[in-house]
Parts: C-alpha cells; sequence; structure tokens
C-alpha cells in the first residue's frame, strides 16, 4: 500500500524579499557561508542569551520550515568551512535567506547597543586609549574571542590569520559594523546583497 508523503511545508513568505543573486550554481559561495556565521558569532557575543533569542526569532519570523531547531540552526551555521566542526555541503539560497533575515532581526533588536560599542570604540580611538576603558566594549570583544577561538579550527587558514587579539578585535569591530548597517528597513536587502559582492558574474 502507497503512502503519501505529507507535502513540503512552504517556503517562508518573508525570504521573497531577497531576491535570488543569479549565481551559477544554487548552492552557496564560501564567504557567504563565512560571513552570516561570523555575524551570528558576533550577536552571541553582544547578547549573553543569543542562542536563545535567535530560536525565539526563529518562530517569531515563521522559519522553522527551514531552521526547524537548535540542531538544525547549528548545522547550518557548520557550512561555515572554518569550523572545528564543519559540515561539508554548502549552504542553499533558501538556508542563507533564512540565516540573513535572522540576522537582521536580533541586529535590530539590539541596535542601541551596537551604536553604543561603536561609539566608545570611536572615542577611545580619538583619543588614543585602550579598548579596556570602555567595559562593555571590552567585555563584547573578549566574548567574541572566546568565542572564536573555542568554535573555529585552528589549522584553517582563515583562522590562522586571526592569531593575536588585536586581529580579533578588529575583526569583531568590523562585525559591529556590519550589524549596525542590518538594522534599517531595508536591511536584509543591503546584507543580501553585500554577502554576494563579487560573486554574481
Amino acid at each position: 500500500m502507497q503512502v503519501d508523503s505529507p507535502p513540503a511545508e512552504p517556503k517562508p513568505l518573508i525570504l521573497d524579499a531577497l531576491k535570488d543573486p543569479g549565481l551559477p550554481s544554487t548552492a552557496c559561495p564560501r564567504r557567504t557561508q563565512v560571513d552570516l556565521d561570523l555575524l551570528l558569532l558576533a550577536i552571541e557575543a553582544l547578547d549573553i542569551g543569543g542562542s536563545q533569542a535567535m530560536l525565539a526569532a526563529v518562530e517569531q519570523l515563521s522559519l522553522r520550515s527551514i531552521v526547524s531547531g537548535r540542531v538544525k540552526l547549528w548545522l547550518l551555521r557548520s557550512t561555515n568551512p572554518m569550523r572545528l566542526y564543519s559540515q561539508r555541503r554548502a549552504l542553499t539560497l533558501a538556508e542563507a535567506k533564512a540565516l540573513s533575515v535572522l540576522i537582521c532581526h536580533l541586529s535590530k533588536r539590539l541596535t542601541v547597543l551596537i551604536r553604543q560599542l561603536l561609539l566608545g570604540y570611536q572615542e577611545l580611538s580619538d583619543r588614543d586609549l585602550a579598548l579596556e576603558h570602555h567595559f562593555r566594549l571590552a567585555d563584547y570583544l573578549h566574548r567574541f574571542r572566546s568565542h572564536f577561538r573555542a568554535r573555529m579550527n585552528p589549522r584553517r587558514a582563515g583562522v590562522i590569520t586571526y592569531d593575536t587579539d588585536e586581529k580579533l578585535n578588529a575583526l569583531a569591530i568590523s562585525l559591529l559594523r556590519r550589524l549596525l548597517f542590518c538594522t534599517g528597513t531595508q536591511g536584509p536587502q543591503r546584507l543580501w546583497s553585500s554577502l554576494f559582492d563579487g560573486e554574481v558574474v
């Protein structure tokens, strides 16, 4: 007796605002996978409850057909080839869109904090003061460095590049700027476009 398979869950409508980038393949480029995971890593460093907030946002954004739970989110993030335990498969465009929408949603919730940290960084830089003079910024940078070193493969060339606190701090600040870039009304579209700069032929 033939049993009909359950119908596929519909693609979340929220993803329709992000246009396919016209790549020669339906798989995402390596850089896109790295960027998405690092942006999520920065969000985790900003918010102690970041992992739980991600799962709550998945529900709010109706993304469960793509990000079905904590394990699936980990698997998607593990397509980053810099990860200690990386998946060999590439992200699909739908999965990358879901992560992009998730990042922008969470960034918007953290807009005030992101602005405060970037302003503090600029003020310290202008006065040639150590970053430790801003407690909240120093805490974010410490958490980011700890997350990065715990989760990335130290033998990967892309990870070896960040072999000092100073280099990881610079990466963490650049990710803050990108998260701020995501907070406007066109944030998802701007982020999505930036993920494929130089990839579309």
